[in-house]
């Protein structure tokens, strides 16, 4: 099928352009804030403990999560993929070229660099407020899948991060006319270190879509079994190690199927960067669930 002409921007206010990706990051946010204090409230579910942290703080840890996110997004997409940004700090011939990195409305964003910002987000604050750091990540681990799929579903309506070639019959020819405009009329270029910019004139697999219904509908799915008829988060850190290891699964799981980044495409043993900084995730998350398994519920 051809990549429907989306336009990235709902409605433009003035000089204000109100964009498709910022909303999935707010809506994210806003849900996520509603489950987690649903989850905060839920005594039972924590028993023989108590929740973590009231709805208060926990309004206050949604400021820490929501900075942790934007600054660990880009600041890794920046580190993990375009690290030349890093460089224009001090070498770009202007202030806009020196800023790059923090020109946010530009795109670009890390799901492992916002995983490092929020982790440094819940540490603090659980260290500032004296609360239980484990059972305080077991309250976000939940409800980070909805912020994914509402992410995956943005770059999908973007046309971006898109998939290897295929010839399936669900495969998406990206090479809209927006693409055209923004690549060229083939709608490809290849560097001269071979690296493919833009999606081509060729059928992709729509790995967005299915980044959108695994790291979403399913992760969320099985985090939901886990904390609601599990009943895990009465042990410390079950539910974060599920989290970890069934995002990291999947996440390099569908690296399989979804285009590298340019420039990284020729990584040793024939990994992706999504790969690479999946695994230490998988290990966490095993060693976590390993840790509470064998431990008796957390009491007091």
């Amino acid at each position: 099928m051809q990549f429907p002409e989306f336009d990235p921007v709902l409605i433009s206010i003035g000089p204000l352009d109100i964009r498709w990706y910022a909303l999935a990051y707010v809506a994210g946010i806003v849900l996520g804030w509603w489950y987690a204090a649903r989850l905060a409230r839920a005594e039972a579910l924590w028993a023989p403990a108590r929740p973590p942290v009231t709805t208060r703080q926990l309004d206050d840890l949604v400021l820490w999560i929501t900075l942790g996110i934007i600054l660990g997004g880009r600041l890794g997409y920046g580190l993990f993929y375009q690290p030349g940004l890093y460089g224009q700090l001090f070498t770009g011939d202007s202030l806009a070229e020196r800023f790059a990195l923090f020109r946010l409305w530009d795109g670009g964003m890390s799901f492992h660099g916002g995983l490092i910002g929020v982790t440094l987000a819940i540490v603090l604050y659980a260290r500032t407020a004296g609360i239980r750091l484990l059972s305080l990540g077991d309250l976000v681990a939940p409800v980070v899948p909805i912020g994914l799929g509402f992410g995956r579903l943005a770059n999908f309506v973007n046309g971006e991060l898109w998939g290897r070639e295929t010839s399936l019959p669900w495969g998406v020819n990206f090479c809209s006319q927006r693409a055209r405009e923004i690549y060229g009329q083939t709608c490809r270029f290849v560097a001269e270190n071979g690296s493919v910019v833009g999606p081509g004139d060729v059928v992709r697999h729509p790995s967005q879509l299915y980044e959108a219904g695994l790291e979403g509908l399913v992760l969320f799915g099985v985090l939901w079994l886990a904390v609601h008829k599990a009943k895990l988060l009465a042990k410390p850190g079950y539910v974060t190690g599920i989290f970890l290891f069934g995002y990291g699964l999947i996440r390099a799981s569908l690296e399989n199927v979804r285009q590298p980044d340019a420039g990284l495409e020729n990584l040793p043993l024939g990994l992706t960067m999504g790969m690479i900084l999946s695994i230490p995730m998988m290990l966490a998350g095993a060693w976590l669930i390993w840790r509470a398994w064998r431990r008796p519920p957390a009491a007091g």
